[in-house]
């Protein structure tokens, strides 16, 4: 699902990495940036208990300018919070079946953000590149 969010994202002008880092200790699945510098994170649902144990998703919200869950056909998105935006997705692409409310990220957040996407980003470009170094190294996480 994930591969079809990423395209979806992409679709619509943004740079896209999963399991990106926010905060202290956590990890979004998909994170978006596009040229106004807008974050979008994208939460993967993709069954009731693993949506039920997540207690982590609020946390996130402070890392995004809007913010969807993602959830695969048949899943009930009526238990979902719906103020949060809502994608039906699947492993080609996704469709937008709530919109997100637009939520401005602090200034400051965004800036620091902005660097971080983009080392990481270079970062997963060079080790698909030429992984062989960092794994001789030992360098590679």
């Amino acid at each position: 699902m994930a591969r079809g969010v990423c395209r979806f994202l992409a679709a619509r002008g943004y740079s896209t990495l999963t399991e990106f880092p926010v905060g202290k200790g956590r990890r979004v699945d998909a994170i978006g940036l596009n040229r106004e510098q807008r974050f979008v994170i994208v939460e993967i649902k993709t069954t009731l208990a693993d949506f039920r144990s997540d207690s982590k998703w609020p946390d996130y919200l402070l890392w995004c300018d809007t913010y969807y869950f993602a959830v695969p056909d048949g899943f009930p998105a009526d238990i979902l919070p719906e103020d949060q935006g809502l994608l039906a997705a699947d492993a080609f692409d996704a469709a937008i079946i709530r919109e997100a409310p637009v939520r401005p990220m602090n200034a400051t957040r965004r800036r620091t953000q902005i660097l971080k996407f983009a080392l990481a980003a270079g970062q997963r470009l060079q080790q698909t590149l030429d992984p062989g170094p960092a794994e001789r190294w030992g360098t590679r996480s």
